[in-house]
């Protein structure tokens, strides 16, 4: 049973952190990625999870790990949303491999940058500050399977970020889609 307010309030969560997301894509010219973005959060798949774990603080596929081992809302999520590094995880063509990280295409690791930022705004709200998704990620550094290529870039804007704030990384990030690749 969904608790009283955890509808709304889920759906007042993850349309702020959209459109955040979308802000900051349009600042650095991906307008269709910051349109569609998370999209599939409003799907039954995972609103109905995400209202059910919802907490305001944090993820709710957290809580949902918490108490069933696993999140079947994330894992329905990631696999629709190739901002996310483990749409990227699979074999390579060498099974003995096992499981590797592929490089992300640029624009999906700014995707990336953008996401963890609003996630960051959202849920740290007034104790945000430019080092807290660099901070998130460094918590999380050690359990993360991803390309060396994409890691060092995630790295790089993640630091710029806090180091330099938005302006000056957002510009950094524009002059590199121009480019088209790193």
């Amino acid at each position: 049973m969904i608790k009283p307010g955890n509808i709304r309030n889920h759906f007042q969560t993850i349309t702020e952190h959209k459109l955040l997301v979308m802000k900051h894509c349009f600042q650095v010219g991906l307008y269709g990625q910051g349109l569609l973005h998370d999209l599939s959060k409003y799907g039954p798949e995972e609103f109905l999870s995400g209202a059910y774990y919802y907490q305001g603080n944090r993820s709710p596929h957290a809580a949902a790990r918490e108490i069933c081992g696993f999140s079947s809302a994330w894992l329905h999520h990631k696999g629709r949303n190739k901002h996310h590094f483990e749409y990227w995880i699979d074999y390579t063509s060498k099974k003995e491999e096992g499981l590797v990280g592929h490089k992300m295409p640029l624009r999906y690791v700014v995707e990336m940058v953008m996401d963890r930022i609003a996630a960051s705004k959202v849920y740290k709200g007034g104790d945000y500050t430019r080092k807290s998704p660099l901070e998130y990620y460094e918590r999380e550094k050690p359990f993360i399977l991803m390309h060396q290529e994409t890691r060092a870039l995630l790295e790089k804007l993640l630091r710029m970020l806090a180091e330099k704030g938005e302006e000056r990384t957002f510009a950094y990030i524009r002059k590199l889609l121009k480019k088209g690749k790193y």
